[in-house]
Formats: structure tokens, C-alpha cells, sequence
């Protein structure tokens, strides 16, 4: 039998098609435009979501067996809000994880509510990106179509309502929304009247493996697939990817360097850590994890290289970075382009490049970057450090981590080594691995990773470079803090 992996990304969708052992029959890749109406703020239709993922199935089924197809899977970008009306037409664009408009709601949220009863009800304190403050923002500023809501979704699942009619949300990705009761898997009754919505407008919640439903008859005859086709909940895009990587159960731990990056480790139990700086959610495979997020990773290198050098010639921006500059540089970068979220919960932050000299050359600012994103990325392995989370090793996923440079960066900031796995396709993987399980090739998540995620390598950290590097973290970790109160005043 043959699965299909959908990961729903911030400017593309990636499908997968996937044989029963893991393989990869085919891929597909369509983009989709988002919109940055005003500073700050970042939105996307998701009927361009659906057009693209209807467009990328046909291409992706051609010339393949459609009638072997079982389930499909969708990973996708969280916290985005999807409003739909009485008739399920969309109401309005949908609201990204990366739109910083809800700083009021979000410092209302943490003060007037309180980060500790925010932390009771859901495990979490509110970041911008949340969906929570994003209702509380559409219901000031857009009350005619708050009034208009009749179902509240996130971008994945806009999609799977489109396969199947039915609205329905997996645990993961319904974490990080702060309208979810972590601990024990269920809307929260508080959070909700907070936000003036009733649990009959949210979605039913599934574990991220459970099937919601079958691919409507009509678009299994468009399609070429037989009926029946099983539809998973499926899961946030980090949940997906950890899957993807065989970071399931205790301990694991996966680092992602996609358009965001994220720190994830997973636990076969519930816990919270006590200062909020790690997010605190459900995982794909039944059990949590903790994670750090921050809001511009990958994304950091695309700025610098097509943006301001005006080349999409990755590959030769990097390779103008010397292996004996590393550890060695004196101009550091903040990156916070989008503001950030963890550990420091800032919508206001913005990006600097500090130590530049008339002898700075352009090799020094990609090296900066590169080492910038690192540096943030141990802000939040510190936090977990300090928790008394042990992390000896690391799974590395996601599109920069196909940098040679950017790896040896991570492997010595953090200090730790960091496996790469043999199939690197991220949430989409995760996903129809995810309905694998669904459609009973494999009892659990547990299974299908022990099954079918192979490490291909490993970066091994060098003991003399990582004393340098934290030697440089240590002057990193002081900008941001130097800097913080200006950048209200600058915004």
C-alpha cells in the first residue's frame, strides 16, 4: 500500500508518496503567496492552500498506483488562525504563526490574566504568535467577523476538512493555539470564555494517529483513488518532523533549521517548565514535549543572501566562510527579524548585526548569521539545562540542515553531537508515517520510527572548538539584553 505525506509549510506545500517500507515513490512541491499588509503582519488565504495541495495530488498521483493509496497524513504551520462561516466559507485571511499584531492581547493575556493561571489552565503563558491573542485581536479590531464564526481551525486542518468535511483538530497542534488543557488533552473551558468562543466552535480533538475520516467520494474519483482513503488527524509541523526523525518517547530530541527553528524533546510524560520559556504541548506519537522556538531561523540566510546581497546562491555565500574563522568572529548577529518567542517572549525585538568594522567583509556577516541562529538555538538548550533536562545528542533536521558550515556551527555551539537521518523530509514524513499508524501498518508511533528511521551520519563537535564557541555565546547572550529596552522606542 502506498501513504501520502502532506506538509502545509509557510510558503510552500511539499506532498510525499510513500510506500508501505518507507520509500519514497514521488514528491511534489507547490508555493503560494503570503501577505504582509502592514509591519508586523503576515497572512495567507488558505483556499491558496488548498489549490496548491489539490494541484500538487495530481501531480504527485500521475503515473503512479492512485488505487494503492490508504491514508494520507498532513503536517502543517501552527498557531495560524482559520475562521470559518455557518456555511464553512472562509471569513477572512488567515492570521500566521509569525504575525506580530497581538501585543496588546498577548501582555493582556500575561498580566491582566496572569502567566500563572494562564500556566494552570493550559500549560503555557501566551506569545504573540498564539492563536488565543489572535481571536482576542479579531474580536477588537474586526468584530463583524469574529461575530461571523462558526468554526475556529488551524491551517492543517483546513486542509483535511477539504479531504474529508470534517473539522477536526489533532492534540499537538492544538497546543500551541493556548486554548488547549495540555495536561489532560481537552479544550479549555477557561481559556475559552476568556476568548469569547464556545467549544462548539472548535474542532474535535484526536490523537494526531486517529483517523477523522475518508477522502470525500467526489474527490476520490477526481483523484483516481479508491474509496475509502483514510484521513489522519496529523500533527503540528514540529510534532510531524520529530516523527519524521524518529524523536518519539522519552528523551528524544530533534533541532529543526526551517523558515523558523526549534529546539524539541520529547517525554513520556507531562511536565512544564516553571519560568514558561519552553512551550509545554502535547506530542504526534500520545506522549508531550518541551520546545523552543524561534521565529526566524532558515529564513535569517534568505534575508541576507536574496534581500541584501541579491543572490540566491547559497551554496557559494557559504563556502566563502573559512572552517579556521569558526569560533573566531568578532561580528555577532541578533536574529530577530520577527520579533521572537522563546526564551525571551519579545514581539518588540528586531535583528542587529553588532561588531561591524570598516574591515568587515560580507564572509563575516554570513558567518555571523549562521552563528546568530546557533546561539539563539542554546538560549533555549540552556533553559532545559537548567530544568535538569540532559540532552547528550541530537536529531538535525530541516532545510539548513543541509549546510555542511551550518552543522559543524551547531554541532560545536551546542556541543553535542547531532545525527542526520537517511530520509530528511521533515513534517511531511512525519505525516504519513502518522498514517501508517492510522491505517494499522504499525501499532504505534513508537513502531513505525523503530521501523522505518535510519541515522545516515553524524557531526561530531570538536572539544578545542567548542570552548571557542562558548566563549562567543557568552558575549552573544549579552547583546539582547544591552539592547532591549531601545527596541520599543525603534519599532
Amino acid at each position: 500500500m502506498l501513504y501520502i505525506g502532506i506538509d502545509l509549510g509557510t510558503s510552500s506545500v511539499k506532498l510525499l508518496l510513500v510506500d508501505e517500507h518507507g520509500a519514497i515513490r514521488n514528491t511534489v512541491s507547490r508555493d503560494y503567496p503570503i501577505s504582509f499588509p502592514r509591519p508586523g503582519w503576515s497572512e495567507q488565504n488558505p483556499d491558496d492552500w488548498w489549490d496548491a495541495c489539490l494541484d500538487g495530488l495530481k501531480a504527485l498521483l500521475t503515473g503512479n498506483a492512485a488505487g494503492e493509496v490508504a491514508g494520507i497524513g498532513v503536517g502543517g504551520q501552527m498557531h495560524g488562525l482559520v475562521i470559518l462561516d455557518e456555511a464553512d466559507a472562509v471569513i477572512r485571511p488567515a492570521i500566521l504563526w509569525n504575525d506580530g499584531r497581538t501585543g496588546e492581547e498577548t501582555d493582556w493575556l500575561n498580566t491582566a490574566v496572569g502567566r500563572e493561571r494562564l500556566s494552570e489552565m493550559t500549560a503555557n503563558i501566551a506569545f504573540a504568535g498564539f492563536t488565543a491573542p489572535k481571536l482576542l485581536w479579531l474580536k477588537k479590531h474586526e468584530p463583524e467577523h469574529f461575530a461571523r464564526i462558526a468554526k475556529i481551525m488551524l491551517p492543517k486542518d483546513y486542509i483535511n476538512y477539504r479531504l474529508t468535511g470534517v473539522h477536526a483538530c489533532d492534540c499537538s497542534d492544538a497546543s500551541g493555539m493556548l486554548l488547549l488543557d495540555v495536561a489532560h488533552r481537552r479544550w479549555s473551558a477557561g481559556m475559552l470564555d476568556i476568548c469569547g468562543v464556545k467549544e462548539a466552535q472548535m474542532p474535535r480533538l484526536y490523537e494526531s494517529y486517529d483517523v477523522i475520516g475518508t477522502v470525500s467520494p467526489a474527490l476520490a474519483a477526481a483523484l483516481g483513488l479508491r474509496p475509502g482513503v483514510q484521513v489522519v488527524a496529523g500533527a503540528g509541523d514540529n510534532a510531524a518532523a520529530a516523527v519524521g526523525t524518529g524523536t518519539v518517547g522519552a528523551g528524544g530530541c530533534n533541532i529543526s533549521l526551517g523558515t523558523s527553528g526549534t529546539l524539541f524533546i520529547s517525554s513520556d510524560r507531562f511536565r512544564v517548565d516553571p519560568h514558561n520559556a519552553l512551550h509545554a504541548f502535547a506530542h504526534a506519537d500520545g506522549g508531550w514535549h518541551l520546545m523552543g522556538c524561534m521565529l526566524s531561523a532558515a529564513s535569517c540566510n534568505k534575508w541576507l543572501y536574496e534581500d541584501i546581497f541579491r543572490t540566491r546562491d547559497y551554496g557559494a555565500e557559504q563556502s566563502a566562510v573559512a572552517p579556521e574563522a569558526l569560533g573566531h568572529g568578532r561580528v555577532y548577529f541578533l536574529p530577530y527579524l520577527m520579533g521572537e518567542r522563546s526564551p525571551i517572549n519579545d514581539v518588540n525585538a528586531r535583528a542587529a548585526f553588532v561588531g561591524m568594522s570598516m574591515d568587515t567583509t560580507r564572509a563575516d556577516m554570513v558567518q555571523a548569521v549562521l552563528e546568530g541562529v546557533a546561539f539563539a538555538i542554546r538560549d533555549s538548550f540552556e533553559v532545559a539545562k537548567a530544568i535538569g533536562l540532559d540532552i547528550r545528542r541530537s536529531k538535525l533536521c530541516g532545510g539548513g540542515s543541509r549546510s555542511d558550515v551550518w552543522r559543524t556551527i551547531f554541532a560545536n555551539v551546542l556541543g553535542i553531537p547531532l545525527d542526520l537521518v537517511k530520509t530528511e523530509q521533515g513534517p511531511g514524513y512525519g505525516a504519513a508515517m502518522l498514517a501508517m499508524v492510522g491505517c494499522g501498518r504499525f501499532a504505534t508511533v513508537a513502531e513505525a520510527a523503530a521501523a522505518l528511521v535510519e541515522v545516515a551520519g553524524t557531526v561530531e563537535p570538536d572539544a578545542a572548538l567548542t570552548a571557542l564557541y562558548d566563549a562567543q555565546y557568552q558575549k552573544f547572550r549579552r547583546i539582547y539584553p544591552a539592547m532591549r529596552e531601545l527596541f520599543p522606542a525603534i519599532r
